[in-house]
């Protein structure tokens, strides 16, 4: 049954003003008939002839009235729905299944196909689904492309009030509710122009670099004096070319320095190339002995050329820090590494040493205290070097605690001797727990052995002190200690050992090792050299014999690190369930249970590994307190560094580790399994 159309509001008062305006013409006809009567007669006649034409005009002319009204508002309607028609923007409208009801000229001229939107948008937008269609008020936008062009899709839920009321009473019924009586607006913007300008105007961005000679003094020095000026022309000519080829201005601030600048649309190629002027500038050779290396740095996706050269800075020495012989990119709190596959040469010279031995000392001197922590699970090298700056501490008659809390099977052979010894304290050794209601302000913290702050063994003591000495060599990754007063990381060396023995020799003469000091620190040059087969060079030998005049005793440490039957069986047991992976990988698990110290096992086992044929680096798993702990060792053909690093750990070109947590045994090695995988096929193995 049809309804009457209802008039209402402003409209409704206008068709009845006529019957009020009678009322009022009746009283004024009453007042002249009481005045005069024949006048009032004259009067009455007129008034009955206007309420005659005031009721036909309600009663007669009203659905006229009525019928142009809705003719209007029926005109209005195609007006307004021309003009949706032709709008500029593309609009349409879907139903709650993402079905197209109805789309403008601009919305069809971009769908392209309206049948098939018809059928479901997602045939034309496969981003949208049925599962990113708004549910309630809240809009939801898309960034999406098609042919090339780029847009951005607003769709927005419109709740259809008082449309077919008995189909939404029906289906309210049936339990669909509110879906049956919404739609969902779509609206597309076109951002093509918007998006390429904004890519030229990344592109355009000037990126800021620097590039360091590492070897500058000892390339020349390998070489005959007339030919140095050659390969200095030569090394010029590779940096100006390789800029030239990314339209870069560079400029020669000193003899080993450059800074450059280039547009960041050539960023790509140069990740794309791995930064291949690394390699050529290490092919220079004209009769020098040593290979020339080169380390850059870049700041880039920054606001201002002052932080990007900030962000330059801090890169380059990150890449020093590592070694040098690599490009670092530092892009806000992400760091990009490339190449560092050389292996880093120790330098003849021992004048930082010296210097950072100077430094020590007055830090040493200025404080009441020292503690000393390495990282956590500590080992050999980690323990050997805080006994050496214990003694440093106690030479200039310093207080000195070493932070340790689990004692392996490796370093308690060692720390027994110290234990109820009366030539040192009873609080010689602290757990962290000490350690913290300890350390303030006036105190001297001494990281060795590590320098990420999530290694350490007790890290809240990083926040407990503003003086911290870093003393270690492992490469710099992204994670860092902040503001160290002295910072003293190198990465030629074969352990922190030897970097504190070279420092023990400058500290002056009243410094005497102890030979039980001698012989922890000489078994942490041991253990991290696998008994100098591995990154030993001149100082290394240096810093031994230096600790063997100091008393070190070569067969008193060796026994002492001798393994028991049941370790014994259990590094053999790993080795022969090795998994050989692509040929040259050696991969496989060490068992944890019934052993103390199950993370140095398989260490050993590691390096028992390399002495296999064709076996170019080894991997071995080892699962200890809920996590799991992989030792990956090489000799010089693989860098097994970048390796690991992919798999968020670190370490050396040929010693490194990494963590494992929240995943099993097989999911571990899978992850090993893929990034092997996915290097080989990179080039980067």
């Amino acid at each position: 049954m049809k309804k009457k159309v209802k008039v209402k509001g402003a409209l409704q008062s206008y068709l009845r003003w006529p019957l009020f305006l009678s009322l009022l013409l009746i009283t004024m006809d009453i007042g002249i008939n009481i005045a005069d009567r024949e006048a009032g007669i004259m009067m009455n006649g007129f008034v009955v002839v206007y309420i005659i034409i005031a009721l036909v005009l309600y009663f007669y002319k009203r659905p006229n009235i009525l019928g142009d009204i809705v003719r209007y508002a029926a005109d209005y309607g195609q007006v307004q729905k021309q003009l949706l028609k032709d709008m500029a923007l593309p609009y349409g409208v879907l139903d709650c299944q993402g079905r197209l009801l109805w789309g403008n000229n601009e919305f069809i001229e971009v769908v392209g196909d309206e049948k098939l939107a018809k059928k479901s948008i997602s045939r034309i937008f496969p981003e949208i689904t049925e599962a990113v269609l708004p549910i309630d008020m809240q809009d939801q936008i898309l960034h999406l492309t098609k042919d090339n062009f780029f847009y951005k899709v607003v769709l927005r839920k419109i709740i259809a009030n008082g449309f077919f009321d008995e189909q939404v009473w029906d289906a309210a019924e049936d339990g669909h509710g509110d879906d049956s009586n919404s739609l969902i607006g779509i609206y597309i913007y076109d951002e093509t122009e918007i998006k390429s300008l904004a890519r030229q105007n990344q592109e355009q961005r000037m990126i800021t670099g620097l590039l360091y000679i590492d070897n500058y003094e000892e390339a020349l020095e390998s070489i005959d004096e007339v030919r140095r000026s050659l390969l200095v022309a030569l090394v010029d000519r590779k940096i100006n070319k390789y800029m030239q080829s990314i339209d870069a201005i560079v400029k020669k601030v000193e003899k080993d320095k450059y800074i450059f600048l280039f547009k960041h649309k050539y960023l790509s190629q140069l990740q794309n190339n791995k930064f291949n002027l690394l390699e050529e500038v290490r092919t220079i050779n004209i009769g020098n002995e040593m290979s020339v290396t080169i380390s850059i740095g870049l700041g880039v996706n920054v606001e201002s050329y002052q932080t990007s050269y900030e962000y330059a800075r801090a890169a380059i020495d990150l890449a020093l820090g590592r070694g040098g012989d690599q490009a670092v990119i530092k892009d806000g709190d992400k760091i990009s590494y490339y190449g560092g596959k050389s292996i880093q040469l120790e330098k003849s010279t021992r004048v930082k040493a010296r210097v950072k031995a100077h430094a020590l000392k007055e830090f040493v001197e200025a404080k009441d205290k020292v503690v000393i922590m390495g990282h956590a699970i500590g080992d050999v090298d980690s323990f050997g070097a805080g006994i050496g700056i214990y003694r440093i501490a106690k030479t200039l008659n310093k207080k000195a605690h070493i932070v340790i809390n689990e004692v392996t099977t490796s370093v308690r052979p060692l720390m027994t001797r110290f234990i109820n010894n009366p030539d040192y304290e009873d609080d010689m050794f602290l757990k962290s727990e000490q350690a913290i209601g300890l350390v303030d302000n006036n105190t001297l913290l001494v990281i060795v052995d590590v320098n990420r702050p999530s290694y350490t063994e007790c890290k809240e003591l990083l926040s407990l002190t503003k003086t911290i000495v870093i003393l270690d060599h492992h490469r710099q990754t992204g994670e860092a200690i902040e503001n160290p007063v002295l910072s003293y990381i190198e990465p030629y060396a074969s352990s922190s050992c030897e970097m504190v023995a070279e420092i023990l020799q400058y500290i002056g003469d009243g410094l005497r090792l102890k030979q039980v000091e001698a012989d922890a620190m000489y078994a942490g040059i041991m253990i991290d050299t696998n008994n100098f087969l591995t990154k030993t060079g001149v100082r290394t030998f240096e810093a031994a014999a230096f600790l063997r005049r100091s008393g070190a005793d070569v067969t008193r440490i060796r026994k002492a690190f001798r393994s028991d039957m049941d370790e014994y069986k259990t590094k053999a047991e790993a080795i022969s369930g090795t998994e050989v992976y692509m040929e040259h990988y050696a991969i496989t698990i060490c068992a944890s249970a019934g052993i103390n110290s199950p993370t140095v096992l398989g260490a050993q086992v590691a390096n028992e590994l390399l002495n296999i044929n064709n076996i170019r680096a080894s991997f071995v798993f080892t699962e200890f307190n809920e996590k799991i702990y992989l030792s990956a060792r090489s000799i010089d053909e693989v860098n097994v560094q970048l390796i690991m690093e992919r798999l968020g750990g670190g370490g050396h070109m040929s010693v490194a580790g990494a963590q494992f947590t929240g995943c099993t045994l097989s999911e571990a090695t899978y992850n090993l399994k893929t990034t092997l995988s996915t290097m080989k096929k990179e080039g980067e193995l």
